[in-house]
């Protein structure tokens, strides 16, 4: 049997009167890929921000290659060859690229010179080999989201840590990265290495681990060996029961209900002053889901921005109507302000409802009736709705965020990646409540569902377009399968 790298046991961690851990146990060894899974909440990001040295137990025991140790800080656990990759980014928004890579790789007796142009060679190599691609000279506040993801792994790797720990690295990339990042942590694992991946997508665990352990409540209630679960068991193990999906099958024919929004020519550029939306037409009607697939990077978020009114158009004609709701790609930049509580994050969109204003003023009585309302519908897990949205876990974020918009989806709900990052229980609840928005058709809102989760938009949209290089085209039903649409997001026919 391979040698035990770390082990935690009974860990205990609280925040105030919240216990994020319970309890919890993890045995990670040399030469295997380890998955640990969870619900939103069950304690995985904490238990592993322990082992990576950004927070402290308040007991319990961690030993590394069998001696005990307390890790101080991040840098401390790089000193034991400890690497974390988190599911929010940490890296310096102004900085280039490789400046971010430099810094991540720079060591103490570098003093303070970056090796920029060493850095920039291995990287370089690092990208080729793993089928990763980011430009090097590009700014990080430019970057979309599955941008910043590959920096955040490419920063990790470069150090070539020992352990290393992937807090949900897949949720952006695309099937052929996804692909080429599980071969890469393969190969780390047969060179020695213990791989540590925290993902909500079953079938990637499945297809890359060698050992699993769930954790439920802050408490680990499984760990096994890959050989003994499937789908089914894993996600009996976290949630305690099991899911069905709330799907209904793709490719309806076409709604009816009255056009609530319309682009025409459409044109925008991104950030550098590349082309993002080539001349985009669309419609969009009560009572239809639209999905948008492609690969990350290829107009996806422009699209969002100027569907959700935060972003105007270069050129062309577009019409909007009042009642929109928009879940942005990421949570804690864009959806919320994290040292606002929750009472002030559900102003943020009910201020525009005539119900929460009087004479120009904030009826604040009813904005804190709606976010506790919000807190019990869709499950959030805080205390109350004075606790800042900072203090809640990644999961429950984003069930204010999609508790917050809905009610204000009357007209239409433009919806961007918003399972990123979710448990399987998580993903299906917003599943359903998307479904449930447009089902009272034909008063319910038009949604566009924009996601680089193939599976997502397959299985809830009743018209699927695909977006290359900023121009949408509309799937054929017959070629509405995993390869035929993956085919058209990469330029090709399948």
């Amino acid at each position: 049997m391979s040698q035990v790298l770390a082990r935690l046991d009974g860990i205990v961690r609280r925040f105030g009167r919240v216990t994020a851990l319970d309890g919890a146990d993890l045995e990670v060894r040399a030469g295997e890929v380890h998955a640990v899974l969870g619900e939103n909440g069950a304690g995985k990001s904490t238990l592993l921000s322990i082992l990576g040295g950004l927070q402290a137990a308040d007991s319990g025991t961690l030993s590394l290659r069998g001696a005990s140790v307390t890790l101080r800080s991040p840098r401390n656990a790089w000193a034991h060859g400890i690497g974390l990759v988190h599911q929010h980014f940490m890296l310096v928004p102004r900085l280039s690229v490789l400046e971010n890579l430099a810094l991540g790789g720079q060591a103490p007796s570098r003093g303070w010179r970056l090796p920029l142009r060493e850095i920039a060679d291995r990287a370089t190599d690092l990208m080729a080999r793993i089928g990763l691609s980011v430009a090097l000279d590009a700014v990080i506040e430019d970057l979309s989201v599955g941008d910043r993801q590959r920096v955040e792994i490419l920063k990790a790797l470069l150090r070539e840590p020992s352990i290393l720990i992937l807090d949900e690295p897949t949720a952006v990339l695309s099937p052929p990265e996804v692909e080429g990042l599980s071969a890469l942590l393969r190969g780390l694992a047969r060179d020695g290495r213990a791989i540590i991946l925290v993902s909500h997508k079953l079938d990637e665990v499945l297809a890359v681990s060698d050992h699993v352990t769930v954790l439920r409540e802050g408490r680990t209630v499984l760990s096994v060996p890959r050989s003994e679960v499937d789908a089914s068991s894993l996600t009996r193990a976290m949630v305690g029961v099991a899911l069905s999906p709330g799907t209904r099958p793709g490719g309806r024919p076409a709604s009816d209900g009255e056009i609530v929004a319309s682009f025409r020519a459409v044109h925008t550029a991104g950030p550098s002053g590349h082309t993002a939306l080539a001349g985009v037409s669309l419609d969009l009607r009560r009572g239809e889901i639209v999905g948008v697939a492609g690969v990350e990077g290829n107009g996806q978020r422009e699209l969002a921005l100027v569907l959700a009114g935060r972003a105007e158009p270069s050129s062309g004609d577009v019409d909007l109507p009042h009642g929109t709701g928009f879940i942005p790609q990421d949570r804690t930049s864009e959806g919320l302000a994290l040292d606002f509580d929750l009472s002030e994050n559900v102003a943020l969109a009910a201020h525009r409802d005539a119900e929460f204003r009087s004479s120009g003023l904030l009826k604040w009585d009813e904005i804190r009736a709606r976010a506790e309302h919000l807190r019990t519908e869709f499950a959030v897990r805080a205390t109350d709705t004075s606790v800042h949205a900072r203090t809640l876990s990644g999961g429950n974020q984003q069930r204010l965020v999609i508790g917050r918009e809905l009610p204000v989806a009357k007209d239409l709900l433009v919806a961007h990646n918003p399972t990123r990052g979710l448990d399987v229980a998580a993903t299906d609840f917003v599943h359903r409540r998307i479904l449930c928005t447009v089902g009272a058709r034909p008063e319910g809102p038009a949604v566009v569902l924009i996601s680089t989760d193939l599976d997502e938009v397959l299985a809830l949209s009743d018209r699927l377009l695909v977006i290359v290089r900023g121009r949408l085209s509309e799937v054929p039903l017959g070629q509405r399968t995993r390869e035929g649409v993956g085919a058209l997001m990469l330029g090709s026919v399948p």
